[in-house]
């Protein structure tokens, strides 16, 4: 069963995403606060991160940047969603291995996560 983190500041979509990444057979933890983003990915060690770009007191592709530049976590796929799409543009750069706009498509967003599932394994 992958494990899958989500990042996101609105509890909304923590809540959507949980229920709908949890009733497709993965493994769901969710943070509304961006400070738990480490301490959550030490101790679930997630396949995969969902990570909102904008999230309440920090930057998302922020996180993304030094999420990736670790050993331990270098090799972590990361999603991130923002509703700004002009977002989609700056998230290379960061490292995120792929974007979704908000509000997203169901079925795009599992197309994604099982896409970056894939190349992972």
């Amino acid at each position: 069963m992958s494990r899958i983190l989500v990042v996101d500041d609105d509890l909304d979509i923590l809540v959507v995403m949980e229920i709908l990444l949890t009733m497709k057979g993965f493994s769901v933890e969710v943070t509304a606060k961006w400070e738990n983003t480490f301490d959550k990915v030490t101790a679930f060690k997630p396949d995969l991160i969902l990570l909102d770009v904008l999230i309440s007191g920090n930057d998302g592709r922020t996180i993304c940047r030094q999420l990736k530049s670790q050993k331990d976590t270098k090799e972590i796929p990361i999603i991130m969603f923002s509703a700004h799409p002009s977002a989609a543009a700056t998230i290379a750069e960061y490292g995120a291995d792929d974007f979704i706009a908000k509000p997203f498509d169901v079925n795009e967003l599992l197309v994604k996560v099982n896409g970056q599932l894939a190349l992972k394994n």
